[in-house]
């Protein structure tokens, strides 16, 4: 069965990820570093792994083609799709082979900027669009997958 993991501890937009799968009937794992609340629902599962760097370990670890990621965190990204899970952040940005090498970039030099005080504070906050685009991308990239895996969508 086709899975979404939940990159979930500092992840804004986990209830509208339960909404939409449940509209899907996919398959959701919602993997944190502590136990939290998920829905009760036969589809809605958490996966608590407790030690530095475990839950993004185990999500790359267990996701694999046609799964689909939610997660910020950039270098879990470019593992999951070296495995060919699709990859979404939440606010909405589809992640791919072609253009997480210039993410990665990126999140090094603001690092770096951040580091010797270049730069300061974090990223804005989410926005009402930002989640819109989120569902859209979310639903975009379920029916992408369910198109490129017609034999386990209604497993």
């Amino acid at each position: 069965m086709l899975t979404i993991y939940i990159d979930a501890d500092a992840c804004p937009v986990k209830d509208e990820v339960y909404r939409v799968a449940r509209r899907y009937e996919m398959r959701v794992l919602v993997v944190a570093n502590a136990t939290m609340r998920v829905p009760i629902d036969v589809l809605i599962e958490l996966t608590v792994r407790g030690g530095f760097g475990e839950v993004d370990d185990w999500i790359a670890e267990q996701a694999g083609q046609g799964d689909i990621v939610v997660t910020a965190d950039i270098p879990l990204a470019a593992r999951c799709l070296a495995k060919e899970a699709r990859v979404l952040d939440p606010r909405g940005h589809v992640l791919t082979d072609n253009d997480i090498g210039a993410t990665l970039a990126m999140r090094d030099l603001m690092h770096e900027l951040r580091q010797d005080g270049t730069v300061t504070g974090g990223p804005r906050p989410m926005s009402p669009k930002d989640r819109s685009r989120f569902l859209s991308k979310l639903d975009d990239t379920i029916n992408a997958v369910r198109r490129a895996h017609p034999s386990t969508k209604d497993k």
